[in-house]
């Protein structure tokens, strides 16, 4: 029987507490730093590595979280969700993101369905949709081949997709497989859709419609406003249109569509890339076999997971070393830095999976937590983020925690030597010093160029940015933000803080507002 606590209620994390600080700048000096190095370094799947050299642990505080870990049950309660139980209490849902990867735990039984099964027929019915299309097989009204694809989306409709698609873009480019051009339509603001369809061809342009409940208001308003320009451009919106919904919403057999591919309750926005909602883009974009690449990362990396031991199981190990710089040290957010421009949206990303999940202030049962809870996440690619909020990182009052993202290669294939070294070995010495640099810090007698040091991070490291470690990426952080939901009692799975702004939002609409309300209502009327 699984036991669900609130973290201050466990033993372990009362002696976790207890434990002596580590000096981040005397261990991370000299003979000692280069130890920790080679030392605090975890695998991950396709062929990624986690290195936590420059956090704030040392072996008693490792000890402590692996005591933490197993009081709490982790293994047990991950075991639990991709064994198909009952895990997001707030909505009385399992929680199958992992079934979309095929791999893990037995096969899954809900509402008279074999969930594993029908994820996989969604997934190859996207393929196959796909396949024809790049054959021409389906093509538009005058039998032209459909050149770009557009998702029109919102929330993990839009993030986790446009993120991915980002991140292999230049892989794709340079390795022969881009299909398709795709764009994104998320914002409500006419601006984004009227950009997006105005540097498309809408005659050799498919659209990917996103919406489980298929009343989501800003994405069927995007809808309307690409159906009028498919329109006014003399084209049948029915001849250009997918849709990626429930089989019980009202898109699911409407004649408005090429086609449809389903998703269902137990897959929340934020974790459904690795379903349709990011399956059928992706292999539009790229290729179902591109896309089956990129499962078979995130599968790797969601095997490894399973591992009960905290110091082989890179998710596990983030998410408590997470929970002690949280609950313990007291930071209260974390920056994402990948020194990778193709994981330019990363962070965007990772700002809904961590914060939507774990922005709870009660536990699994509805009662209010006595601790905080997730951090707020923020970030840049590197180098540009340098140029931008490292003073703050590197000199602010607030002590941030840094998660580093790098590649010993490009993905394009082209660089440059200027100055006796190539871009690539540039941005590599950059994330480098900056590793250092924040740990390290520099006594200097003008305060203004001192730097304090004992700044912690980690940094996850790989060749190169392909489909299988960009999955094993995504599922590390889906990991990690689940086993910190774990540690902190919270349901990781429901996001009622996005639904009460929906619904006063439509009291506007309806004109049906006071007070306030209808104050603020006016301030932008036309």
């Amino acid at each position: 029987m699984i036991h669900w606590n609130d973290l201050t209620t466990l033993a372990s994390f009362d002696k976790l507490k207890a434990v002596g600080r580590v000096d981040l700048k005397q261990a991370m000096a000299g003979a000692e730093g280069a130890a920790r190095v080679a030392k605090y370094a975890v695998p991950m799947a396709a062929g990624l590595t986690y290195n936590y050299a420059a956090k704030a642990v040392d072996d008693d505080v490792l000890s402590a979280l692996c005591d933490l870990a197993k009081e709490a049950e982790l293994t047990a309660k991950y075991e639990a969700l991709y064994s198909g139980e009952v895990i997001n209490t707030g909505e009385k849902r399992r929680v199958l993101h992992q079934l979309t990867r095929g791999q893990l735990g037995a096969d899954v039984m809900a509402d008279g369905v074999n969930k594993r099964a029908f994820y996989v027929s969604q997934q190859e019915k996207a393929a196959d949709f796909a396949r024809k299309v790049h054959a021409g097989e389906i093509a538009n009204a005058d039998g032209e081949k459909f050149t770009t694809v557009v998702q029109i989306g919102i929330g993990g409709s839009d993030l986790g997709p446009r993120a991915m698609y980002l991140a292999l873009e230049n892989w794709a480019r340079q390795n022969d497989t881009l299909k398709m051009e795709a764009r994104f339509i998320s914002n409500v603001d006419p601006d984004d859709a009227a950009g997006v369809l105005k540097t498309i061809d809408l005659k050799r342009s498919l659209f990917v419609l996103v919406s489980k409940s298929g009343t989501t208001l800003e994405t069927l308003t995007n809808e309307s406003f690409v159906k009028d320009a498919l329109r006014n451009a003399g084209l049948d919106p029915a001849k250009h249109m997918v849709a990626v919904t429930s089989e019980t919403s009202p898109l699911a057999k409407s004649s408005d569509y090429l086609a449809a591919f389903f998703m269902d309750d137990y897959i929340g926005g934020r974790y459904s890339s690795t379903s349709c909602v990011g399956g059928a883009v992706l292999s539009l974009a790229f290729g179902p076999e591109v896309f089956a690449r990129f499962l078979a990362g995130a599968a790797e990396e969601d095997r490894l997971a399973t591992e009960p031991d905290p110091m082989k199981n890179a998710a596990m190990l983030d998410a408590l070393i997470g929970v002690y710089e949280r609950n313990v040290l007291g930071y209260p957010s974390t920056a994402v830095l990948p020194y990778s421009q193709a994981l330019s949206r990363f962070p965007a990303h990772l700002q809904q999976l961590d914060m939507e999940s774990n922005g709870k202030s009660v536990n699994r049962f509805g009662a209010p937590v006595g601790y905080p809870t997730g951090p707020v996440i923020f970030g840049e690619p590197g180098t540009n983020g340098q140029h931008s909020f490292y003073q703050l990182l590197h000199q602010g009052t607030d002590i941030v925690p840094l998660q580093f993202v790098g590649f010993r290669a490009n993905q394009a294939g082209m660089d440059v030597v200027i100055q006796g070294s190539t871009s690539q070995q540039k941005l590599c010495a950059n994330v480098a010093a900056q590793i250092m640099a924040f740990a390290c810090g520099k006594n200097d007698e003008d305060p203004n160029k001192s730097f304090a040091g004992g700044r912690p991070s980690s940094i996850i490291t790989g060749d190169r940015l392909t489909p299988e470690a960009l999955g094993a990426l995504l599922a590390h952080f889906e990991n990690k933000v689940m086993f910190q939901g774990f540690l902190w009692n919270v349901n990781s799975f429901d996001q009622e803080g996005v639904q009460l702004g929906k619904v006063l939002a439509k009291r506007v609409l309806a004109h049906e507002t006071d007070g306030a309300l209808k104050a603020y209502s006016k301030l932008l009327e036309i």
